[in-house]
């Protein structure tokens, strides 16, 4: 059994965070789901501005595209749908296995909607329809406007991926917003199984704070509030509220760990995923890390339910000088504007292609 193997027989489920035309058409997704277990995919703006803006795996589509007269969002969302069609019916087989927990990919809605919660509802079910594939996460981040979105589309019945969560604040929030489309589902007598996943962005903290701590508190502070919110998440499924849900037929949402690349060169390069094993839970990760892991990752203990370090841990940040609630604000707001920056190079690549004369003979 393989590293990769044995993180799924403890329960945790391995996403891939990338997508590109050559992963699907060479056969490599398809080799990483059978020798590493990987049961899911994720993509977001800036893995597709990679994907067509490098090589010309997606030139002869473009071609057709544009000579339908597309805008560029449209063109783009037209690939990106192709690409993630095609993973979902590669995935299929284990969400049809599953009964639905696991086979899942995962497709974001422009970053420019953000701050838009109507438009976020609007487009949220129409790329979820477009897709026709019950195995499609919708992503939507979870601002503030993006948390008012997630009600309605929860209750809508499309399938969710609450993304650029940052703590376990921001956690909660969400996972309310889930919570409160369930209910409303329930009252309206329709049923409550509308999958959801909530995920929480790791590495990033470490990169924000390493050049204001020491070098003892290098590569802490993320998996320190990944401890504490895997505690705050239990404890919600907990609940009595939950309870009530689960008991009606509504399933778990469940905490996903996104950015878990390890960004620091004098860092091991598995480093979030051996320490974020934990049972019921989702690790989405870039190619690279899942590579190093398949070949010398270690499986040692699951994460602790109650919390472990991660309070003190916190306070040892705080005596730096970090405000970690202020950071999960300023992270949430950085990572909004990253993927819009991708959105617009994606957007600006899609448009230089659309013009090349190489790509109209």
């Amino acid at each position: 059994m393989n590293p990769t193997q044995a993180l799924h027989q403890i329960g945790q489920r391995l996403w891939l965070d990338n997508i590109t035309r050559t992963l699907l058409d060479s056969g490599t997704l398809a080799r990483y789901i059978r020798d590493f277990s990987v049961t899911g995919l994720t993509s977001n703006p800036t893995i597709f501005e990679h994907a067509i803006g490098t090589g010309d795996s997606y030139d002869d589509t473009i071609r057709m595209l544009a000579d339908r007269g597309l805008s560029d969002e449209d063109l783009f969302f037209e690939l990106a749908l192709d690409d993630l069609t095609q993973a979902a019916d590669l995935f299929r087989p284990a969400f049809d296995a599953s009964d639905g927990l696991d086979g899942w990919v995962s497709l974001e809605v422009s970053p420019l909607l953000a701050h838009n919660a109507a438009h976020t509802i609007r487009d949220a079910n129409r790329l979820h329809a477009k897709a026709d594939r019950a195995n499609l996460f919708i992503k939507i981040p979870g601002t503030s406007e993006g948390i008012a979105a997630i009600e309605d589309v929860i209750f809508d019945g499309v399938p969710v991926n609450v993304t650029l969560l940052f703590s376990r604040e921001q956690v909660l929030a969400a996972a309310e917003a889930y919570l409160r489309g369930i209910e409303r589902r329930l009252a309206a007598g329709l049923d409550p199984n509308v999958a959801s996943v909530l995920s929480l962005f790791v590495s990033r903290w470490d990169v924000a704070v390493k050049p204001d701590v020491a070098s003892l508190y290098h590569n802490r502070l993320g998996i320190a509030i990944a401890l504490r919110t895997y505690q705050a998440h239990g404890a919600l499924l907990a609940s009595e509220r939950w309870q009530r849900l689960a008991a009606a037929g509504a399933r778990p949402q469940r905490l996903l760990w996104a950015s878990t690349g390890t960004k620091d060169p004098a860092a091991p390069d598995t480093l979030y995923v051996q320490a974020l094993a934990a049972p019921g839970t989702i690790n989405t990760m870039p190619e690279q890390t899942l590579l190093a892991f398949a070949d010398h990752g270690q499986v040692e203990r699951a994460l602790p339910t109650n919390g472990g370090y991660a309070e003190a841990v916190i306070e040892d940040f705080r005596r730096e000088g970090i405000d970690e609630d202020a950071l999960a604000a300023q992270l949430q707001r950085e990572g909004v504007d990253a993927f819009a920056t991708s959105w617009h190079a994606l957007l600006t690549r899609i448009r230089e292609k659309c013009a090349s004369p190489a790509l109209r003979t």
